[in-house]
């Protein structure tokens, strides 16, 4: 076709070569050996009656095939479609909006360092830069033992502990350079550091079948909850005695 003045104007079709977000991996498995479809029938059959409509089982499934794969392959999103009696088209739809699932293989670690504004200045653009020379991998690569893969996060979502870095969705709070390099040693060794709260790390594909809904073996010893830093405005407020206006009608 050609443009207002003439001059030819070529359109690209479909989505460019770089396009990262296709579940379009060389060597992803197509379809699962009928013994691992068993095996996953059996866990999905226990997660979708969890719901009155077991479309709703969509999210937990797409988790249980990424703890199979590592990632979201062919296979897994055909499991997920035959099991729900959804079409390609949903389950890509909803699998390519979430940026929890994953695009490609991953490590044992999937470690995220928060690149947003307050961890950003905290020292997090550091944290990332550090770890991508130390670790010799850029985003989203991974390291040539298969243990870390490294991610930039826009936000982990705990700005009161910035910067954080998150390994497995576990919290690594106010991070430097230094101890950001320490803790990937120790994911690569097989000595992981505890999170600063939560539970113990396991590999990624536990943790995604943990996010799937199966059981979670791990300690319970009363991790997590509220630090100080993030209840830190209610106590100044409790203090000085200060409370919320009340809304229409005192409610």
């Amino acid at each position: 076709m050609t443009g207002p003045q003439g001059e030819p104007v070529f359109l690209r079709l479909g989505p460019p070569p770089e396009e990262p977000n296709q579940f379009v991996v060389e060597g992803a498995p197509q379809t699962y050996p009928p013994e691992v479809r068993a095996r996953l029938e059996v866990d999905a059959k226990e997660i979708i009656g969890r719901y009155p409509n077991k479309r709703s089982a969509l999210l937990p499934l797409l988790h249980l095939v990424q703890g199979e794969d590592s990632y979201l392959t062919p296979a897994g999103l055909e499991f997920c479609s035959e099991q729900l009696e959804l079409t390609g088209a949903e389950v890509s739809a909803v699998a390519s909006f979430y940026t929890m699932y994953r695009r490609g293989p991953t490590g044992d670690y999937l470690v995220g360092v928060c690149t947003n504004t307050l961890c950003a200045v905290m020292g997090g653009d550091a944290i990332f830069d550090a770890l991508k020379d130390h670790l010799g991998v850029g985003n989203d690569e991974t390291t040539s033992d298969g243990k870390v893969t490294l991610q930039h996060i826009e936000c982990n979502a705990a700005c009161d502990y910035a910067p954080v870095v998150m390994v497995n969705w576990e919290f690594f709070d106010n991070q430097t350079v230094e101890s950001a390099r320490e803790l990937v040693d120790s994911l690569r060794s097989g000595t992981p550091k505890a999170p600063t709260r939560g539970a113990p790390l396991c590999a990624f594909r536990e943790t995604s079948r943990i996010l799937a809904g199966m059981p979670d073996q791990r300690p319970d010893d009363g991790q997590g909850g509220a630090g100080a830093a993030t209840l830190a405005g209610l106590r100044v407020a409790q203090e000085n005695g200060m409370q919320a206006p009340s809304g229409p009608e005192g409610q």
